[in-house]
């Protein structure tokens, strides 16, 4: 292994650096600006088993040191990416993606885990249970470590790859939420999702998104999302990947401090779509700086 490779749930990555979902789309857009085989991987935009068009607009708001987000997992449904966007993928990303996966139910998100489990350029599933931003799923499931649990050994029986469970920060006990995860046999869990937050439109008094509250994240999150995998990962053993406001090869360097052993970044992507690429290039330097040969060495070593 380099000094930059890590191994995440069995699977080597170059690079720690991944791309969060919804802030990558199925990285189509983005091979246009640059090499993206230079990624660790890229967590793919949220896939539910029917199309979704999402929630009503306006479903953005500006905020200071990040974004509210109520988009509400538009996708075109998980056989439009198995039949014609997977095969698109393909011929530009060498490498294994993550796949992130929404739901409504139990059986759905069994159902779409099994549709591209025989998918060869997927590694992993993402198994979203922590978004704010869809009624009747999503958080809903994410909240509660029995419902977590559950989720996580009905998509486990059913499929052979992987599966890392996404955690909200919308909880009393990250650390609960975790170990029910782990113990229904997750292969790793990555957090955090997005903060339920709101804005108030001061001309109208109204909130400011169609939806009322949204998903809150940027730079802001940032001390929240090292407390809660330095949490997370002090309670489990399996891997954790970081995420919350990362944007700089520093942030990628203090997550892993925290536990991560990858580290996604999110809404950095949509102020700068070179916001990865900048962060893998700069990696050596940081490294470099601190006195880190691998960094595999510092996994987890706050947690000592």
């Amino acid at each position: 292994m380099g000094a930059l490779s890590v191994n995440l749930c069995g699977i080597e990555l170059d690079n720690p650096v991944i791309p969060a979902s919804g802030t990558f789309g199925y990285g189509l857009e983005f091979s246009e600006l640059y090499d993206i085989n230079m990624l660790g991987t890229f967590s793919f935009k949220g896939t539910t088993k029917e199309p979704r068009f999402g929630n009503p607009t306006p479903r953005i708001a500006e905020c200071p040191a990040g974004m509210l987000n109520a988009v509400g997992l538009q996708n075109p449904g998980v056989c439009a990416v198995k039949k014609d966007i997977l095969p698109r993928l393909a011929k530009i990303f060498r490498k294994k993606v993550m796949a992130n996966i929404g739901g409504f139910s139990e059986s759905e998100y069994v159902y779409v885990c099994e549709m591209l489990d025989d998918c060869e350029q997927i590694g992993w599933f993402e198994v979203n249970i922590s978004c704010p931003n869809v009624h009747g799923g999503g958080m809903s499931f994410g909240t509660n470590a029995e419902a977590a649990a559950k989720i996580t050994a009905a998509v486990k029986r059913a499929v052979k790859k992987p599966v890392i469970i996404k955690l909200s920060p919308n909880v009393t006990d990250i650390t609960e939420l975790a170990r029910a995860c782990e113990t229904a046999g997750a292969d790793g869990i990555s957090l955090i999702n997005t903060l339920l937050g709101m804005r108030i439109n001061l001309k109208t008094g109204k909130p400011l998104l169609a939806n009322k509250t949204g998903g809150f994240s940027g730079s802001a999150l940032f001390p929240v999302a090292v407390r809660m995998v330095w949490q997370a990962a002090s309670a489990v053993k399996i891997p954790v990947v970081g995420i919350g406001g990362v944007s700089s090869a520093e942030d990628v360097l203090e997550m892993m401090y925290a536990g991560a052993t990858a580290v996604e970044v999110g809404a950095a992507n949509l102020v700068n779509p070179f916001a990865c690429r900048d962060i893998i290039q700069a990696l050596p330097k940081a490294m470099k700086k601190y006195g880190i040969s691998k960094l595999t060495d510092i996994i987890g070593t706050a947690n000592r």
